[in-house]
């Protein structure tokens, strides 16, 4: 009696812990994690879907909570959880396009084209990150959507008259040309004037050159989402690319005059009215290059890649909007990178580093980097009159964060911080097909 009783009471508790278990199920895991034995820095692998990605380091991902993040996959759109790493689907289908989510409320904007939107329509989609509640926004007739403001009420978007391929391989399909692309851009070849073949970078610049010189009539303009209005901003022959809004003032425009950098004076700031239209840098060496701007998560600051002359001496570049005050901070040869970010506390910068064929030639700079700032003080308090006037210069404590030694740079890395500012998001093909990963800003206690 006492035997039965004695394997009841077991049972019972067997069945008491497996219903515990049931119920509190345990947090989610990425696919893979190490230490890299590099850098000393934890990563992990966050996808196991070949061909998933992170946005483009400029377009916001996060909730305006820092608690979730959307990412892209083939299959549609999910919501990563910061928390545990979690993913879950939000949107599916095939044929969608994540464009960024709002600074102001917890919604993943997204294009589809659908075949009742007529040629060249795009329609918009806001999808609740955390209901999954969908709704259409727009119809965009012509063009493309590339940010939203700080306060969810204008759409910016592009147009440009007709297409120019960067890289046809001269075949048609669909009436189209066919653009051969790896990991995501077009595989850029070209020769030079002795015929022979360039390197993909200078191949890039011979075909960024030819779509400038078409000279095809462009405009920017911006769509409201509660009205539906279309306003244009600019409307120029130049090519305007990279168009992006203050992440706090609602009513400032960044864009570029895009082409070869050491031929256009690239970076513009406009207000939504068409008011304020100000070059932010301009070129005073030939083959000087400034380019890949971006806003400082505050908004008071635009930072750029400053190269005096390209490919020669390299800076992480300030503009302060308010004052007109610059800041140059010197980059070394092998920590130059393809694209900077700054921290949400706006202590520290990213860098995703680059190869060797690329602008910098850096022999080792394959690692994505952690830079402070250290300003250069004047000698013994002793300054120029005019001090407060001219370029502040500093440099960069420097440390690797990832080795990316197996990383093939023709897909860029894309550095995110997240909004705790304690993990680097970005993506990688350095298992094979692309995928999404974190790096850990601290190493791991030993």
């Amino acid at each position: 009696m006492m035997k039965g009783l004695k394997m009841k009471t077991m049972m019972m508790g067997l069945m008491a812990a497996l219903t515990v278990s049931a119920a509190t199920p345990a947090l989610a895991k990425p696919v893979a994690e190490w230490v890299d034995q590099t850098t000393g820095h934890r990563v992990l692998r966050l996808t196991d879907t070949p061909g998933s990605a992170s946005l483009y380091f400029h377009q916001n991902s996060y909730t305006p909570q820092g608690d979730k993040m959307v990412i892209s996959t083939p299959d549609g759109i999910s919501v990563l959880t910061l928390a545990d790493w979690s993913i879950r689907p939000l949107v599916k289908g095939k044929d969608i396009q994540l464009l960024f989510t709002g600074r102001k409320t917890r919604t993943a904007y997204y294009a589809s084209h659908r075949r009742d939107d007529g040629a060249g329509a795009t329609t918009l989609y806001a999808a609740d990150i955390d209901s999954g509640k969908v709704r259409k926004i727009a119809t965009v007739d012509r063009g493309s959507i590339g940010s939203i403001n700080a306060d969810e009420t204008l759409l910016l978007g592009q147009w440009a008259a007709s297409d120019k391929p960067l890289q046809p391989d001269g075949t048609q399909k669909r009436a189209a040309p066919e653009i051969k692309q790896q990991f995501g851009q077009a595989n850029y070849a070209a020769n030079g004037p002795d015929g022979k073949p360039l390197s993909f970078a200078e191949a890039k610049e011979v075909r960024l050159n030819e779509r400038l010189e078409a000279r095809i009539p462009m405009e920017i303009f911006t769509i409201d989402i509660r009205t539906g209005e279309r306003k244009v901003v600019v409307a120029s022959t130049d090519w305007l690319n990279h168009i992006q809004f203050s992440p706090t003032d609602p009513g400032l425009i960044m864009y570029c005059h895009e082409g070869p950098w050491h031929k256009v004076d690239r970076i513009w700031t406009i207000r939504t009215d068409g008011s304020g239209q100000q070059l932010v840098h301009k070129r005073s060496m030939n083959m000087e290059i400034a380019g890949h701007e971006f806003f400082s998560p505050d908004g008071k600051w635009i930072w750029y890649d400053l190269q005096t002359p390209r490919g020669e001496v390299f800076w992480l570049a300030g503009y302060e909007l308010a004052t007109g005050h610059r800041q140059w901070f010197k980059v070394d040869r092998n920590q130059w990178s393809v694209h900077y970010n700054q921290a949400p506390d706006l202590q520290h910068f990213s860098g995703d580093g680059g190869d060797s064929e690329m602008v910098a030639h850096a022999p080792d700079g394959k690692y994505l980097y952690l830079f402070t700032p250290q300003a250069i003080p004047d000698v013994a308090g002793i300054h120029a009159d005019n001090a407060a006037d001219l370029i502040a210069p500093g440099t960069f404590g420097v440390e690797k964060i990832v080795d990316m030694r197996k990383h093939d740079y023709r897909l860029e890395p894309n550095i995110t911080f997240t909004p705790d500012g304690k993990w680097m998001i970005f993506r990688s093909n350095m298992d094979g097909a692309p995928q999404i990963y974190a790096a850990e800003i601290a190493k791991p206690a030993h």
